[in-house]
């Protein structure tokens, strides 16, 4: 089966193809999952951009550390989805293809390098329902069948 896309391509559009990588993450009680939430409100899993030379489990760590100050157990993948959108905070269009892998096993070892984001935990039915990107969602509901 194909990796599902969301959004619609614009066709007068030039795209920049920003390849990502999300951790879905609960909580030790499995009840709440790790979100954040940008400056903007908006609501989104941990993860972000891959950089040249990383790996999957390279990344998260990475953004993991940066966003949260976390350490996790990568587990599972989770699927692949793509979306193409707008983002109206960068004027870019953006060809999104994202990989979500379940985690566990979140441990603070540091503060975070960011200090501009609100980090939540989040009953998981409100963030699946709340978290911006089609592609989180689809993380989300990846993970609540595999659970």
């Amino acid at each position: 089966m194909a990796d599902p896309v969301f959004g619609r391509k614009d066709p007068k559009l030039d795209y920049h193809t920003r390849i990502g990588v999300y951790g879905v993450i609960p909580d030790a009680s499995g009840k709440r999952l790790l979100i954040l939430q940008a400056p903007n409100h908006a609501l989104f899993l941990p993860g972000g951009e891959v950089e040249p030379g990383e790996s999957d489990e390279e990344t998260l760590t990475r953004e993991l550390l940066e966003e949260f100050g976390v350490k996790v157990t990568i587990g599972a993948k989770l699927g692949r989805a793509a979306e193409y959108f707008y983002s109206h905070h960068r004027n870019t269009a953006y060809y999104h293809p994202a990989t979500f892998y379940a985690c566990t096993d979140i441990q603070r070892v540091a503060d975070p390098l960011e200090d501009f984001n609100t980090l939540m935990l989040m009953p998981i039915e409100l963030a699946a329902a709340e978290l911006k990107r089609p592609t989180h969602r689809y993380g989300v509901a990846q993970w609540l069948k595999q659970r």
